[in-house]
């Protein structure tokens, strides 16, 4: 591997911070004016966050810790301060990936790589919400730079490093693990992306290290994280791993990710795989910017998730780890081509402005807007059941609906005359309410029972406004009656 001197990647690191810097301040800038409400899922992760443990329902616990740490910081659970952490994780990111184009391709191409990966459409929508992939994100990266120093200098640390960032990357989301199967296809298919059998068990040993106690936690606790993500994959756990097999799914997928990665990266990232990158004469530039070995930790991922999605679904973030090596790849290709790169950054950046403005104004246009509409009104309704609650007399208010449990807990968390339950499924839980919020079967008198699926001793429902944002098109209704009636099916 040919690695540039000091002095031909030097002086990239003040204007990458430049550039870097003034994207995440505007990000950081239109979440102080954010009137979105939680989304589901950040409320969930906000909920853990009251509890630190060493892992969670449906994911590792790096998030929720995130979010505790930024919570604590600001002395405020506001949704800003629950999604502070999206846009600077992602601001790291796109150093780390910049210092990594810099032992390639120099300072120019360090800056390229900072700009282009701080403008991905998924970068600009993951720097206004908090995601999982975000906080996976600069460990997945800073994984790759180090593995990157491991097999040009040989050092144990590199080694010991790639390992600890692996592992970091896993306790944010287990998909952390595709920079271990980046490392291991990559020594198969060429020796000089081998590390040393010390160095492979350095990072193996680091990575348990990281890792382990929230496998213990696992292990304590019925495998419960571990038994979700088996869960999100589905097929494998059917009498017949075909049932859901269908083209369709796998076309939505591969669509999906041009609006991901953004279209003329995308295409880009395609032509390398077609030409192969780094073996034809004219893409000898290329090669210099992107090292054969960094396509095993896209085009892999890439495939076990086209597979998830022709044999049951896959969601379009789940691939989102092969698109940080995917940039340098993509640039590369289009090193040839400086027009082209001008207009496929170009195309991403005017995504990303799109997302700030209809972010930084939630409400118009929102009932045609898929990305605003289904933040808004949550808050809204968990006020509307809490106050009906009180007038009716109840003290706790029982629900069957994911999304409802999840801003019932937020937006309530300072209702201390309430109590929040999950009704009871009859088939295990399904989410994490139902695992550690249940309605206790010895809880005696009236709840408020929110619910698409009524019980027939539920009686009359009570009015609730369901028109516009999240709730829209639903049939939630609220009903008063007894403990025992909201407890069955």
């Amino acid at each position: 591997m040919t690695v540039p001197t000091e002095r031909a990647g030097a002086g990239w690191l003040p204007a990458a911070l430049g550039i870097v810097g003034a994207i995440t301040l505007v990000r950081v800038l239109v979440l102080a004016m954010d009137g979105r409400d939680l989304f589901v899922d950040e409320a969930q992760y906000w909920l853990w966050s009251q509890h630190m443990e060493l892992g969670y329902y449906s994911k590792p616990p790096l998030i929720a810790w995130a979010i505790a740490a930024s919570t604590a910081l600001g002395g405020s659970d506001a949704p800003f301060w629950v999604r502070l952490p999206g846009p600077l994780c992602h601001g790291v990111t796109a150093l780390l990936l910049a210092a990594l184009a810099a032992r390639h391709g120099g300072r120019m191409a360090a800056l390229r790589t900072a700009l282009a990966y701080a403008t991905l459409p998924m970068v600009g929508l993951g720097s206004l919400v908090i995601s999982t992939d975000t906080i996976m994100a600069p460990f997945f990266a800073a994984a790759l730079l180090f593995h990157d120093r491991l097999l040009s200098e040989g050092r144990a640390r590199d080694a010991v490093l790639t390992g600890l960032m692996i592992g970091l990357a896993c306790l944010a989301k287990y998909a952390g693990l595709y920079v271990l199967l980046g490392i291991a296809m990559a020594a198969i298919a060429d020796r000089r992306a081998r590390p040393t059998a010390v160095n492979g068990l350095l990072i193996a040993a680091a990575l348990l290290l990281v890792l382990s106690p929230n496998l213990a936690w696992n292990a304590l606790n019925h495998g419960e994280t571990l038994s979700h993500t088996a869960d999100n994959i589905g097929w494998v756990r059917q009498a017949s791993p075909f049932a859901g097999f269908g083209l369709d799914g796998l076309a939505e997928f591969l669509a999906s990710q041009f609006g991901v990665f953004g279209p003329g990266l995308m295409v880009a990232l395609i032509v390398s795989l077609l030409r192969g990158l780094g073996r034809k004469g004219d893409a000898a530039q290329a090669a210099a910017m992107a090292p054969r070995q960094f396509v095993w930790f896209v085009w892999p991922i890439l495939a076990v998730v086209s597979v998830q999605a022709l044999m049951d679904k896959a969601y379009a973030n789940w691939a989102a780890g092969a698109y940080l090596a995917g940039t340098l790849i993509a640039l590369s290709v289009l090193a040839a081509w400086p027009r082209l790169r001008t207009i496929a950054i170009g195309i991403n950046a005017a995504t990303c402005l799109v997302l700030l403005v209809m972010t930084a104004l939630p409400t118009v246009g929102a009932a045609g807007n898929v990305f605003t509409a289904r933040y808004l009104g949550r808050a809204a309704m968990s006020k509307t059941l809490m106050d009906l609650a009180r007038r009716e007399g109840t003290a706790a208010i029982v629900s069957d609906n994911r999304d409802i449990l999840a801003d019932l807990f937020y937006t309530g968390r300072n209702a201390s005359d309430l109590a929040f339950y999950a009704r009871p499924s009859g088939a295990g839980a399904r989410n994490h309410y139902e695992m550690r919020y249940p309605l206790p079967q010895t809880f005696a008198g009236a709840v408020l029972l929110v619910t698409e699926h009524p019980p027939a001793c539920a009686g009359r429902p009570l009015a609730i406004d369901t028109a516009g944002g999240a709730y829209a098109r639903r049939t939630i209704a609220a009903y008063r009656t007894d403990a025992g009636c909201a407890g069955r099916k």
